[in-house]
């Protein structure tokens, strides 16, 4: 199940927010606790009820070793091999293909050995959803608890990990924090200013996935499709439709994420910031995934010694963080590429410190926010051939006006009665440069609202509830339901 449907805005939004409210509002604590539990099964056996068995087997495998193990003198080596088995358990369901026969030109699977063959296409059927955030929580539970030993009932931690409004793409939230916050007594009763907020931070995220995300992606698709014929005009327009898809599609789930659980006054942690406003990629890596850079600095940089170890291991531990930042997203060296190109960049960020306020801002945002962008190729792209190639076109200096096929792919569904008005009415009988002109305004304008308009946890944090704010929610609600005809999936659910 995906929030971007007509069956989750519809039906199971308003029955899990309506449903909650009314078992904590008559006493029903731990029912409500376990009504959001069967949600959240319901939710992801959509996606395969083979992977959702394999789902509840981890979680039971994890909760048995916290649970039965860490009261006694062996807590340290139990906490060890749980996190050996979440590593395993991750490798098993995503990194088996890197053993098998690819493709070159698109890198799909065209054979490989008997056994792993069997071995890949299993863990294919079983795999569970949102496994690489779920493999986090469970890392992060298995630590925490070692650390500051809590006796946890097993309803809270299923619960913390299978919640559904993260449980896909994240935000990944601290155990003890979600824990703490799922059972404060204060938000048992129903906050109507945050169910309003709620609704408000849904509606956005919505329409940033439906209304931009998908948009772009048209834009995105047909470039990777015909990357030679793109030429410098085409190809930078569209590594930067996809700089902004990735962004608007990732946050808008976040935002709905939140909003969801705003709804039900449970607070997920923030996971972006306007990353596209940083000067440099430190703080890019500051504003973009938040949840995911405080997990990788709190379990991994700062236990390999931080900047505690000298400057030249200080540059190496920045290096491995962004090695496995990039083989955590996905299997192929495209993500490794992109991991060590974050990780070299972040590296030279952090050596020009001293000096980066003496550079105009302007310079340090057009650098940073370059080199973003190229480093998305490798992110993108099916292949190390075809992320190459895209490469090649943004400085091939070839400036091809726009491709006539690449300015209507993707054109908005809104506008498509102004080309049939203008065609029938007027001399004019192309619509070439009115479909390049509304390729460029798209692209232009999200740009301009990913910099510089306000971010929807700035517009929560000064929330009213006026008649302002109500036209707005509605607006943005019907507009992107009646856009859901074609649903399409979110980035991160790959990952």
């Amino acid at each position: 199940m995906s929030f971007n449907t007509y069956f989750f805005v519809l039906v199971f939004l308003p029955v899990s927010v309506a449903g909650y409210h009314i078992l904590n509002k008559r006493k029903q604590f731990d029912i409500s606790k376990c009504f959001l539990l069967i949600l959240s099964i319901l939710f992801i056996v959509q996606a395969s009820w083979q992977g959702t068995i394999a789902t509840i087997l981890l979680v039971l495998i994890n909760y048995l070793i916290v649970n039965f193990s860490y009261k006694t003198r062996f807590k340290k080596a139990m906490m060890i091999i749980g996190i050996i088995l979440n590593v395993l358990s991750l490798c098993f369901f995503k990194y088996l293909g890197i053993f098998m026969i690819h493709d070159p030109l698109d890198n799909s699977i065209v054979g490989g050995n008997e056994i792993i063959s069997k071995l890949y296409n299993f863990s294919n059927l079983i795999i569970p959803l949102g496994i690489s955030f779920i493999t986090f929580s469970q890392i992060s539970f298995l630590i925490d608890e070692y650390r500051e030993y809590e006796e946890v009932s097993f309803i809270d931690y299923a619960v913390y990990v299978l919640y559904f409004p993260k449980v896909t793409m994240g935000p990944i939230a601290l155990s003890k924090d979600f824990i703490k916050n799922l059972n404060e007594s204060v938000r048992k009763d129903t906050d109507f200013d945050n169910i309003a907020k709620g609704l408000y931070a849904f509606s956005f995220g919505l329409a940033k996935k439906v209304l931009i995300a998908d948009l772009l992606a048209g834009y995105v698709s047909y470039a990777y499709d015909y990357t030679p014929i793109l030429g410098m005009t085409n190809a930078w327009l569209a590594v930067l439709a996809y700089t902004l898809q990735i962004y608007f599609d990732f946050s808008g789930f976040c935002d709905m994420a939140n909003g969801i659980s705003l709804m039900m006054n449970i607070e997920l942690p923030i996971n972006f910031n306007s990353p596209y406003r940083s000067l440099s990629i430190g703080e890019f890596w500051d504003r973009w995934h938040i949840t995911l850079t405080k997990f990788f600095t709190k379990y991994i940089y700062i236990p390999l010694g931080g900047s505690r170890k000298g400057t030249i291991r200080t540059y190496i531990n920045i290096m491995i963080v962004f090695l496995i930042s990039g083989i955590w997203h996905g299997n192929t060296i495209n993500f490794v590429i992109w991991g060590l190109i974050h990780g070299v960049l972040s590296s030279i960020s952090r050596a020009i410190k001293p000096i980066e306020d003496k550079i105009p801002k302007f310079i340090r945002w057009t650098v940073t926010f370059i080199c973003i962008n190229i480093a998305w190729v490798y992110f993108r792209a099916p292949s190390l051939g075809a992320a190459n190639l895209m490469i090649k076109e943004l400085f091939s200096f070839k400036f091809i006006p726009i491709d006539a096929n690449f300015a209507t792919y993707a054109f908005p569904k809104e506008l498509e009665l102004v080309p049939w008005l203008v065609n029938k009415f007027t001399k004019i009988k192309s619509t070439y440069y009115f479909s390049a002109f509304v390729n460029v305004f798209v692209v232009a304008f999200s740009l301009f609202a990913s910099v510089k308009m306000k971010n929807t946890k700035e517009r929560i944090d000064e929330f009213n509830a006026t008649k302002k704010t109500m036209i707005i929610c509605v607006v943005l609600l019907v507009w992107s339901v009646l856009s859901l005809s074609e649903v399409s999936g979110f980035i991160y659910v790959n990952f």
